[in-house]
């Protein structure tokens, strides 16, 4: 227990957490890994323990609770070793539903964020599009007001439960002559005539549904407009602040994951006559690697607090990503090398480990837009303010 930045009371919810996992995810996570389908039922068990509404204010069915709670979450949902089944709870509770919670009007609320807390709506966002990713304000897809709805066309990628979630937040040119200035967000639901969703074969988190997704002529009611027309990519920009630092802190607790793996297997197994823990070369290699971890997961911390407190913690999160992923892909690179000929056995989980943990400096921001993030202010002194 970390008593510095956790009460009883978060260590009594990691504890309750850890059992949920084990007793209703675990022995569910090899079929989801291999279907590349998260069934229902657990959503909705997800919603009935309130582990969706932890962010969510009491008015709206949540808990309302500090993002501590949030960062036990995350860490228990790493070490279950799903990056996938991980990823698709967390982009459900942390980028779409955070949207609807900060820009949504109280009836899209009532519609959307309500069932969300309960577990009977699934999100997604999408930003990313096949021609563009990093470059949020140069997207294609358009949404032109006619009447009394709007027109939206257009495609997205990579966007994480695409498939097979109910309602979309979706970012489009409602301005297209304008480039920051231009973007509106939306909340489209699945079922809307023109919306279409391919699943797409990735690399690693294969248990969740990844998805390219296309809109053709979709009529978007004007109430669907999640807060000022024109202001959505400022919303967005806001956002990937905390999007980043969970990223970040899921990045430490997959090491940590590793780490403690590796030095179980290193106990156990016997070379030459000793523990595999006995060599001192390899016990180095073990102290670098926790060096590294920790140093990170109090970093990752300490930004927790300042978030917790109010704080815009931009540059602090483009740095807890950028290099929390890193170390992190090398850290389980490492883990796995020390495992020798099992740790590239996919009934160890390494392996698993190994996929997952590479999207990392991927998704959410690229390290090389990080690093120019950190650098306009580090070097330029700009300043990123919230845009609520």
């Amino acid at each position: 227990m970390n008593s510095m930045y956790f009460t009883e009371e978060h260590e009594a919810f990691r504890t309750s957490f850890k059992d949920f996992l084990q007793k209703e995810v675990v022995p569910n996570i090899e079929k989801w890994e291999k279907t590349g389908t998260i069934e229902r039922f657990i959503w909705e068990k997800f919603g009935e323990m309130g582990y969706f509404g932890l962010s969510t204010p009491e008015a709206h069915g949540g808990l309302d609770l500090d993002f501590f709670y949030t960062v036990v979450f995350l860490e228990e949902l790493q070490k279950i070793n799903s990056g996938g089944f991980a990823a698709a709870i967390w982009a459900h509770e942390y980028l779409a539903m955070t949207h609807l919670n900060k820009e949504a009007s109280e009836f899209l609320k009532q519609k959307y964020l309500v069932p969300s807390v309960s577990g009977e709506m699934i999100g997604c966002l999408c930003i990313t599009e096949p021609f563009g990713g990093s470059d949020v304000a140069g997207m294609r897809s358009t949404a032109i007001k006619k009447g009394d709805s709007y027109l939206l066309n257009g495609s997205k990628t990579f966007i994480t439960n695409g498939v097979y979630s109910d309602y979309l937040i979706v970012a489009a040119k409602t301005d297209p002559s304008e480039k920051y200035k231009g973007i509106s967000l939306f909340v489209v639901d699945r079922s809307a005539l023109g919306v279409s969703a391919t699943k797409l074969d990735k690399l690693g988190w294969r248990a969740s549904d990844t998805g390219e997704i296309a809109f053709d002529n979709v009529q978007i009611p004007v109430e669907n407009l999640l807060g000022e027309e024109g202001k959505g990519f400022p919303y967005i920009m806001q956002h990937f602040a905390s999007e980043r630092l969970i990223m970040g802190v899921n990045a430490h607790a997959r090491a940590e994951f590793a780490l403690d793996y590796v030095v179980k297997y290193m106990h156990e197994r016997v070379a030459f006559g000793k523990s595999l823990d006995k060599f001192q070369a390899l016990r180095h290699k073990i102290a670098e690697m926790a060096s590294r971890v920790d140093m990170c997961k109090e970093y990752n911390y300490s930004i927790t607090r300042r978030l917790d407190a109010g704080q815009y913690v931009v540059k602090e999160a483009s740095m807890s990503k950028l290099l929390s992923t890193k170390m992190a892909d090398e850290v389980i690179y490492d883990a796995l090398q020390l495992l020798g000929g099992y740790g590239y056995m996919e009934e160890y989980p390494l392996a698993r480990l190994l996929r997952d943990s590479r999207l990392g400096p991927i998704g959410g921001g690229t390290s090389e837009i990080l690093k120019e993030i950190i650098a306009k202010i580090v070097i330029d002194n700009k300043a990123y303010k919230p845009a609520t």
